[in-house]
């Protein structure tokens, strides 16, 4: 077999250890290997790191192991040309299975180029990751404190939920308070209600009327402070994320801005996932594969099995589908088109992966191209194949008993 790498090592990596295995080409032809182990704290990681540089290592590689890999990363990185490769693309053969063996068979895949690494960002948009996906799971987190307040107000059987749209509004806040105060008078309580929710006070009186005690009324104070604390903290990420961020990922964000249901936080967690130029990604059928928005292939003897999506990049997936809820709720796009009419027929889950997928396509040549989103129109697939739609329109009317002639209309000016 063919060999691309002619000194290379591969790395085991353990929270306590790392076994590194250097292999190489001698002037005979022969290959020869020699195994290391080196502990992981920062003076340990230091030697590995010269006793590397002193075999002649030129390309090393090491599996996605948890965390593990990111110390080690940062202390081999502009030394040395680096491989973070997937678990599952490397597993030993069955047999024995030792690190030192593990190290070795990495080296050896390594050694004849049969390892793809990962992508890895540069420093920055590590440190902005951190900051997005703490953030998310800071809001995450709050939605479930939001459903424990909720569980609160059922058991003294306070029905606010049922009528207000977002028991945490302000108007939901401001009676909540005055349920803590004491306040049980469900008129009173009600008359805190702001904007629309005015004209439902008579319901609001009604769901307002319940058994609050003094033990619903210190949880209440208790989730509600939570709530405040964790919202401050959502608060200081978001103002971090906007002093941090370079300029070229802020005029990538305004740009992604400009895409029905993406919004603020959203388009600066997709920069942060993907980068602002996506050099890694060649194309947008690569970025939708590695984010795991598109169908898995899984064939066997001419018959095609489960189309299900593959295992991706989870934080940009997630948000990916959330902008395609919110896509669907916009009025005469592209986006909410596409959304009613896969949902018809596919259902709303499936809808929005797909919607997804075509947000990365459309996010894909923003950022590649520097433009921004241009809409066409929620009338798009009728004008696509205008005799279709008129076809189905047609029957539609048909048989609902009516008889239906069509004229061309008159363009004449």
């Amino acid at each position: 077999m063919e060999i691309v790498y002619l000194v290379c090592a591969g790395l085991d990596v353990h929270q306590k250890t790392v076994v590194a295995c250097v292999r190489r080409r001698d002037a005979r032809g022969k290959t020869r290997s020699q195994t290391r182990t080196f502990g992981t704290t920062t003076g340990t990681l230091l030697e590995l790191s010269d006793w590397l540089s002193r075999s002649g290592v030129t390309h090393i590689a090491m599996e996605s192991t948890g965390v593990y890999w990111k110390p080690i990363w940062n202390i081999l990185e502009g030394q040395f040309e680096i491989l973070l490769v997937n678990a599952q693309h490397i597993k030993q053969v069955p047999g024995r299975k030792t690190d030192v063996k593990d190290a070795e068979w990495i080296a050896q895949l390594l050694h004849h180029g049969l390892l793809r690494g990962s992508f890895v960002p540069g420093t920055a948009q590590r440190e902005l990751r951190d900051l997005t996906r703490q953030r998310r799971k800071l809001i995450q987190a709050n939605a479930s404190v939001a459903n424990r307040i909720q569980k609160v107000l059922e058991d003294a059987n306070i029905k606010l939920g049922s009528v207000a749209t977002d028991v945490l509004g302000v108007s939901g806040r401001a009676m909540l308070e005055a349920i803590i105060g004491g306040e049980v008078d469900a008129g009173v309580l009600a008359e805190h209600a702001r904007g629309r929710l005015r004209r439902k006070i008579p319901e609001l009186q009604q769901a307002l009327r319940g058994r609050v005690t003094d033990h619903h009324r210190f949880l209440l104070r208790l989730l509600l402070d939570d709530l405040a604390c964790r919202e401050e903290l959502v608060a200081r990420l978001t103002a971090r994320i906007a002093a941090v961020m370079p300029a070229p990922m802020v005029e990538a964000v305004d740009r992604l801005k400009t895409i029905p249901g993406i919004e603020d936080r959203a388009a600066q967690a997709i920069v942060a996932e993907t980068g602002a130029d996506l050099a890694a990604f060649p194309s947008a059928a690569q970025i939708a594969s590695w984010a795991g928005m598109c169908s898995g292939n899984n064939e066997s003897g001419g018959k095609r099995k489960s189309g299900k999506t593959t295992k991706g990049n989870r934080w940009l997936r997630e948000v990916l589908v959330q902008s395609a809820w919110a896509a669907s709720h916009t009025k005469q796009t592209y986006l909410s088109a596409q959304f009613w009419r896969l949902a018809a027929r596919r259902g709303r889950k499936r809808a929005a992966v797909a919607v997804g997928h075509t947000l990365l396509v459309m996010i894909y040549h923003v950022l590649k191209k520097q433009t921004t989103y241009r809409e066409l129109g929620g009338d798009y697939f009728d004008r696509l194949d205008a005799e279709r739609t008129t076809r189905g329109l047609v029957k539609r009317l048909e048989r609902l008993g009516h008889k239906v002639l069509l004229e061309p209309a008159n363009t004449a000016a």
